[in-house]
């Protein structure tokens, strides 16, 4: 599929989240009882994608920085089992670990991290999650991160649907005073046990939601991030790499390269990346495009950061697109978390 005809899919989607429409179906409806049966024999192979043991993260990072007088900052991951961290054997390791360390590093100031994302979890339990985080008024978090989309895929909800749950969680989110940043469903195309036709169906799947979700996200306040990398040609070329042991979820690795790819955008939403920055970069093919052609854009290269620009033109609300670069994350030493769960400072 090329990009404008994903951009044309993407708005069909987004106009479907956003006028109560079924949209369209994912990857249609072509080969329903071979895409059934690829189905089954992919789930076999691959597990149900749960481990024994998901790592409890949250906690503050950053001590080291305390200013009296100075709160921490404030970040909470929300999503499915990717935004947990599921699949790795060490609270540091996990992406939101990751993040909130890389943020106390660049802004010199404390980090605590809450996670109310769940494995399994679709995108039409964001609304729950969004009520937990926003639970205490007095403490709003500065930062949300949503991780979200896999599972949608994975069990047939309508994409409409999904961009509408995920759009009515950042606008509430949003409204409250917190930055949000989208990590885009990633490709599941390049899982390592699944196979043809469903290899091919479940990349033009993902790359349609992510694209969807994009435009939904941009539209109301917040930044998105194609996360192509957490299931995508990297981890293709690598599997043995960057899959986890259960050959759906990522590894340590896999997880480090999603948090380097997100935490510039992280960043940049606090207003903590240098300004020079923030300034698209021809060179770099950087710019301000109709927000459909810029979620399409993103949805073909992972890491790609698109935000909301000018509000209206001729083709609609345009967006601004970057490439980022990417900054190594280091996983947090085990003194760096403090929580409420001795076994999990032991076991970090």
């Amino acid at each position: 599929m090329t990009r404008m005809s994903r951009a044309r899919v993407a708005r069909r989607i987004a106009a479907g989240a956003a006028y109560g429409g079924g949209g369209i179906g994912l990857a249609g409806a072509a080969g329903v009882g071979v895409l059934l049966a690829e189905v089954r024999l992919a789930r076999r192979r691959v597990g149900n994608g749960r481990s024994p043991r998901v790592p409890t993260a949250d906690g503050l990072y950053g001590a080291a920085y305390t200013v009296p007088g100075e709160p921490a900052l404030r970040l909470t991951m929300l999503g499915d089992s990717t935004a947990v961290g599921q699949g790795v054997h060490r609270a540091g390791q996990t992406p939101g670990a990751l993040l909130a360390s890389g943020i106390a590093a660049i802004a010199e100031r404390p980090v605590g991290l809450s996670t109310v994302a769940v494995p399994g979890a679709c995108s039409d339990e964001l609304d729950r999650q969004v009520t937990r985080a926003l639970a205490d008024p007095s403490r709003v978090p500065d930062i949300c991160v949503i991780m979200v989309g896999a599972n949608d895929v994975t069990h047939r909800m309508s994409p409409a649907l999904s961009v509408r749950h995920l759009s009515a969680a950042v606008r509430r989110l949003r409204t409250a005073g917190a930055e949000v940043v989208v990590g885009t469903c990633p490709d599941l195309g390049t899982i390592e046990p699944v196979r043809q036709p469903l290899r091919w169906l479940a990349r033009r799947a993902s790359r349609q939601l992510a694209a969807a979700q994009t435009i939904g996200t941009v539209e109301q306040g917040g930044r998105t991030v194609s996360l192509g990398d957490l299931l995508g040609p990297e981890f293709a070329a690598n599997p043995r790499e960057l899959f986890g042991p259960d050959s759906y979820h990522p590894s340590a690795e896999g997880y480090a390269t999603a948090a380097m790819a997100v935490l510039p955008t992280v960043c940049a939403a606090l207003g903590l990346w240098p300004a020079q920055d923030e300034r698209p970069d021809a060179a770099r093919h950087e710019g301000f495009l109709p927000v459909a052609r810029a979620a399409a854009e993103a949805a073909s290269e992972a890491g790609t950061e698109v935000t909301a620009a000018m509000p209206t033109g001729q083709r609609g609300p345009w967006a601004l697109l970057k490439r980022r670069k990417r900054r190594r994350v280091r996983e947090p030493e085990p003194q760096a978390v403090e929580s409420g769960d001795p076994q999990t400072q032991a076991s970090a």
